[in-house]
């Protein structure tokens, strides 16, 4: 896919682009700056691949997005490898399948956002724990756990602590490894910036966002349910099989299970939610959800529903835009041409069911999961126009690009855009105020950016 075919979007992705810009034009990898002061939301690992990436000749959205791609295909290679031996190679191919084809998964696969790469670490740190029994593994899954501290503050470590806590034999491994691994940065940038950095990063993006509902993202209790189901898709089905018994035979699963409960309370108790959050627990759910349609005694249904349920990309497709715009609660789904895209759908659920019921398990999984990737694929050929014309600033900032270099930004523009506009004009615009001679403005018109001239 191109990694290139829609400017960055959202805040997020610009913001985190412009600081690793800053550190690849700088050299210095220890502070991260935004606009040339020091910004100290999140660790600086999805700031050192950005930065890593400018160096190697790739550009902009390349840069920032590839080395979150091939992360997310590393450790599906990883996912299957181990699951296979550690479980079977069924439950292996269909958590790979789950995985790499869900929704969420897909979405973080494709975003310069650190919610991937500390999910990476993490995930591969607990599956090593709690799978592999052997006391020296817990060197490298304290490394993993070190990293994924780097991607995102200290959640990581919080997350993992009931996966520790019954690591018999390999706790002092694993503290001291992710310790080896973590600590240089936090110790450098401490002493570089003093308490500044820990008020803002710790105080602030830790405890107060966990408890206070005076910043932003604040979310009602209930909000990750359907966040989860919803990042599960076209596998949300399969959660109903997670109340069978049989599921839960192996005490290794039992264990994920009561993990990725503990996980999903955690993030629920939170004050402040973002969808990206609950990332971490997608592969510990892929598992579950393998192991439990590999008990089912009605899995040719179960996998055929989850085909069927693919049918719903063409509405989702046209509501994605409005969704990043102006929110999920203010969106509306466009049905038109819906039944032309069930259509193959369709098909492929009754050819999943028929071949599951054969028992040709792998190749009803392998049609499944392949049509899950193809429908991915198609929806974002169609929407990446929409996104790129609409929702990034890219386009509007290459079509006047010349005329914005001497602008100003007036307030009510939306913070995304703002620091869209900011990355690719490479500075940071000045906001306009009362006293501001400036012949053109960027201003906002019926939701839109659009240039105000005299």
């Amino acid at each position: 896919m191109n990694l290139g075919s829609t400017g960055f979007l959202l805040p997020d992705e610009p913001r985190y682009a412009s600081i690793g810009r800053a550190m690849a034009e700088t050299g210095d990898l220890i502070t991260p700056r935004l606009d040339g002061a020091g910004w100290f939301e999140k660790p600086p690992l999805l700031y050192w691949t950005t930065a890593a990436g400018l160096r190697f000749g790739l550009h902009d959205e390349w840069a920032a997005r590839l080395p979150m791609a091939l992360l997310g295909i590393a450790f599906l290679v990883f996912f299957y490898t181990f699951l296979r031996r550690e479980l079977s190679p069924a439950v292996a191919l269909t958590a790979c399948a789950i995985l790499g084809t869900s929704a969420g998964w897909i979405a973080y696969s494709f975003a310069a956002v650190p919610d991937l790469p500390m999910s990476v670490a993490l995930s591969a740190a607990l599956l090593l724990t709690i799978f592999d029994k052997r006391c020296d593994i817990g060197w490298i899954a304290g490394a993993l756990l070190g990293v994924a501290i780097l991607a995102k503050g200290f959640v990581p470590a919080v997350l993992f602590a009931p996966a520790w806590l019954i690591a018999t034999g390999k706790r002092v491994r694993i503290l001291a490894a992710s310790t080896l691994i973590a600590a240089p940065w936090f110790i450098l940038v401490t002493v570089r910036n003093g308490s500044v950095f820990w008020n803002e990063f710790f105080w602030k993006h830790h405890v107060a966002r966990f408890f206070s509902s005076q910043l932003e993202h604040v979310q009602p209790m209930w909000f990750y349910v359907p966040v989860l189901l919803g990042g599960l898709f076209p596998w949300t089905p399969l959660v109903a099989l997670l109340g069978s018994r049989k599921t839960w035979e192996d005490h290794r699963v039992k264990l994920l299970g009561g993990w990725v409960l503990i996980g999903f309370l955690f993030f629920s108790l939170s004050k402040g939610k973002l969808p990206g959050y609950l990332l971490p627990l997608i592969p510990a759910l892929a598992i579950l959800l393998a192991v439990a349609l590999n008990k089912s005694s009605q899995s040719c249904w179960w996998l055929a529903s989850c085909a069927l349920l693919l049918t719903l990309l063409a509405p989702a497709a046209t509501l994605l835009p409005q969704a990043l715009l102006v929110g999920l609660r203010r969106s509306s789904i466009t049905w038109n041409n819906s039944l032309v895209w069930a259509i193959p759908f369709v098909i492929v659920s009754a050819a999943v069911w028929w071949i599951a019921r054969r028992g040709e398990w792998e190749t009803a999984v392998l049609l499944c999961g392949l049509t899950a990737a193809v429908g991915a694929g198609a929806v974002k050929l169609r929407v990446s126009p929409a996104l790129d014309q609409g929702v990034s600033v890219r386009a509007f900032w290459a079509e006047h690009r010349s005329e914005i270099e001497g602008a100003c930004v007036e307030q009510n523009v939306r913070r995304d855009w703002q620091y869209g506009l900011n990355y690719y004009q490479h500075r940071a615009l000045p906001t306009c105020d009362n006293s501001d001679d400036r012949s053109i403005r960027v201003g906002m018109a019926g939701g839109r950016l659009e240039l105000i001239k005299p």
